[in-house]
């Protein structure tokens, strides 16, 4: 069937049946298991630690920083962070030692047998608070990364503009909550150091393993195992625990696996960015942008990890989908003593898009404006540039999508409708409200070029085809996606293709599974290898039963030799970026939505509840439909979580609810009819003409909800989640000002 239909997931029975092995069901001879000891301070230098007398040590495995066969440090963008702490600690539950066991319940016995003993010093738990000679720890100021964005030249336009509007925006940190916890397998397998696991991109997990110690990559083997669940979180965190598990299983001498349970999933993995966001904008008396100046720190954690990346995605989000010609944004992202902080689904951009929306509703209502008005007049048309004076050169209309979107919720009608329900009401208040917003598909800038990502197709002797990739499925559907690229290529179905597993010994590095790029990106590289396989195997132009019979002819000619097409990112014709300026084109193309979301606020109990959203986005060519849907509706969801009810919170540097009993997502009943439509304009630069879908969902829900709120109770809410506590306080302080 063609892209653009609904084929059966390929993964989907073997999920449904429950015979889908994950990391920790998969059974390897001798293994033993393996457990991470943390510190137990913020900050300070360890000067001790203690094993209790009780426990037979002589069992064990233990491994510290000692034991390190090359350079102690786990690369991201930077080198900074330890696997292990050798004599100081940045951030509670950073790893300082490792044991291992063949019984897991004498190993949890024994983690709880060891002290580590910290002399603390001064620490940092807010990127705002002022700094002191003790609390600097990164370069001369804890800034991990400053980046400058200028259009124009604002300062002018600000003197003369007719109204100056500002205001501070703030969003929580966020928990991933995979289903499926980090876990890592390492064994030695015909002299390599095989590592299996949980994982999003392989080949940064072979990488940090090259570095650590210091051998050549054919050293090692990266499988990536079936995952229940990313959205991020398993694109940085597996290079330590890869790491944590191939240094357990060097010193045992047999197969180690670590697994983390819930609670320390969530206590020492990344997290969402927390955020702090000033806007300052020039409008005229009808509402149109002159100006805006923008600054966005974001809280890094204890170590640079990504930061610098989604600080990049967040500052060239800030400015929203809309049309001005001067503008300044400023953005850094600082150390804290907490657990570093890192990607996570919209890597910056949602915490930036829920400022600007927010803040494009409260130029409205201090202007008397109608909100939709006031975005019609400023949203992107063809031609105009963004922040980064990218043209926009997509045929869609923002303004006619937004007006779509209003449509299918009956905008203008329920909000009249509820204002006066409301007013008759003694407790219950509901609201509408909406966000029009954007999301970049791929790297950012030049970064496509630099990955130089790969893709093989191989044509199989029995006429089947393999599409060889180190893309992953975190459950996102990416190998039924991919199979449906190749099988339209190629002129087959979906039966005579296989995706390989992802095997950093079989398969090229095709780049990460990050940045909603496996459908774009990869997929146009799929395209083309298959094209490519067809040329060499002598029938280029042909497909179907033709090329299958080319196929089998060319192994009878070529016994014992593997015909393979292959594809290397080229970057389109036509693309440019200046990463010293951060001007050009930031990405190839852009995903365009409106999200409107109602909802419905108790006054006894301060809760919020989402009673209906419509989510519609145009994103090129919808590659598969249900899968589409899917990934829509669990975005939406997610960004409820984190609208509404996901408080992280953090006592001392490290989350003090660090369980699912009081880590409020939502469950299905708090949860509102999901209605999801696309409008499709398809793109040059993705296969049938898709763009990137999984991250655009988690930017707008939050900003339309707040909006909502604030539509409901005429107040301005401008920090996330809004817990019942939180809306409490909120309202409080409004009544006793009046």
């Amino acid at each position: 069937m063609p892209i653009g239909s609904d084929i059966p997931r390929i993964d989907g029975l073997d999920k449904l049946q429950g015979t889908t092995q994950y990391v920790d069901d998969l059974q390897i001879d001798g293994v033993w298991h393996g457990a991470t000891i943390r510190s137990p301070a913020a900050r300070g230098r360890i000067t001790g630690i203690h094993f209790d007398p009780s426990i037979n040590w002589d069992e064990f495995v233990v491994v510290d920083h000692r034991d390190i066969p090359g350079p102690n440090e786990v690369i991201f963008i930077e080198k900074e962070e330890p696997a292990l702490a050798a004599s100081e600690v940045r951030h509670r539950h950073e790893p300082v030692l490792l044991i291992a066991h063949p019984s897991i319940s004498a190993l949890r016995r024994a983690r709880q047998a060891i002290r580590v003993d910290i002399d603390p010093l001064p620490a940092v738990f807010d990127p705002r608070q002022p700094l002191t000679p003790e609390t600097i720890q990164y370069g001369d100021d804890n800034v991990f990364k400053r980046i400058d964005i200028r259009k124009g030249d604002p300062q002018p336009v600000f003197e003369a503009a007719a109204h100056i509007i500002e205001g501070e925006y703030e969003t929580g940190s966020q928990e991933h909550v995979y289903i499926e916890t980090q876990g890592m397998i390492a064994h030695r397998e015909n002299g390599q150091l095989v590592i299996r696991g949980s994982m999003q991109c392989p080949y940064y997990v072979l990488k940090s393993l090259e570095h650590f110690f210091s051998r050549p990559p054919e050293a090692f083997r990266v499988i990536q195992t079936p995952i229940g669940g990313g959205f991020g979180g398993k694109e940085d965190y597996p290079s330590i625990l890869a790491i944590h598990a191939a240094l357990l299983a060097e010193k045992a001498g047999a197969p180690v696996k670590i697994v983390y349970d819930r609670t320390e999933d969530m206590a020492a993995t990344t997290k969402r960015h927390p955020s702090w966001v000033r806007h300052r904008t020039a409008v005229d008396n009808d509402g149109r942008l002159l100006a805006m100046e923008i600054d966005v720190l974001l809280d890094g954690g204890a170590y640079v990890t990504l930061s610098p990346v989604v600080l990049s995605r967040a500052v060239i989000h800030a400015a929203g989908p809309y049309n001005c010609d001067h503008i300044h944004i400023h953005g850094e992202v600082r150390l804290t003593n907490t657990p570093p902080n890192g990607a996570f689904r919209g890597f910056g951009a949602p915490q930036t898009q829920f400022a600007t929306e927010r803040h494009m509703s409260v130029i409205a209502a201090e202007l008397g404006i109608d909100p939709v008005e006031l975005r019609r007049k400023n949203l992107l048309r063809t031609g105009q540039t963004t922040a980064t004076e990218q043209v926009m050169r997509d045929k869609v209309s923002l303004p006619a999508l937004m007006d779509r979107g209003l449509e299918l919720t009956d905008y203008a009608k329920r909000q009249k409708q509820f204002a006066r329900e409301n007013a008759e009401h003694p407790y219950l208040r509901r609201g509408i409200g909406f966000a029009t917003f954007y999301h970049g598909a791929g790297f950012t800038g030049s970064g496509e070029t630099v990955l130089a990502s790969e893709v093989w197709v191989e044509g199989l002797p029995d006429g089947r085809f393999m599409v060889l990739t180190a893309n992953t499925d975190m459950g996102q559907g990416t190998i039924t996606i991919l199979t449906q690229i190749a099988a339209e290529a190629l002129g087959v179905n979906e039966q005579e293709v296989i995706i390989a597993t992802p095997d950093t010994s079989r398969v090229p590095n095709s780049g990460p599974t990050v940045a909603s790029r496996t459908a774009m990106v990869v997929g146009r590289l799929v395209e083309r290898a298959c094209g490519d396989l067809a040329e060499r195997a002598g029938a280029k132009g042909a497909g179907g039963a033709a090329l299958q019979e080319a196929v089998r002819d060319w192994h009878s000619g070529n016994p014992n030799q593997r015909l393979l097409g292959k594809a290397k990112h080229q970057t389109p014709k036509g693309l440019k970026w200046d990463e010293d300026t951060y001007r050009g084109d930031a990405y190839a193309a852009f995903a365009w939505a409106t999200y409107v979301a109602t909802v419905e606020v108790d006054l006894r109990t301060y809760g919020v509840r989402v009673t209906d959203f419509v989510a519609l986005q145009e994103v090129g060519k919808v590659v598969h439909p249900t899968l589409a849907r899917g990934q829509i509706a669990g975005g939406v969801v997610q960004a409820i979580g984190w609208a509404l009810t996901e408080e992280v919170v953090m006592e001392d540097g490290a989350m003090a609810n660090s369980q699912m009993t009081n880590y409020i997502i939502p469950a299905s009943g708090d949860l509102p009819p999901i209605r999801v439509y696309f409008e499709e304009q398809p793109s040059q630069f993705g296969p049938g003409g898709a763009k990137g879908i999984g991250e655009l969902p988690m930017d707008g829900p939050a900003p339309a909800i707040i909006n909502a709120v604030c539509d409901a109770l005429g107040v301005q809410i401008n920090t996330i989640p809004l817990t019942p506590e939180r809306l409490m306080t909120i309202l409080d302080g409004t009544n006793n000002e009046h």
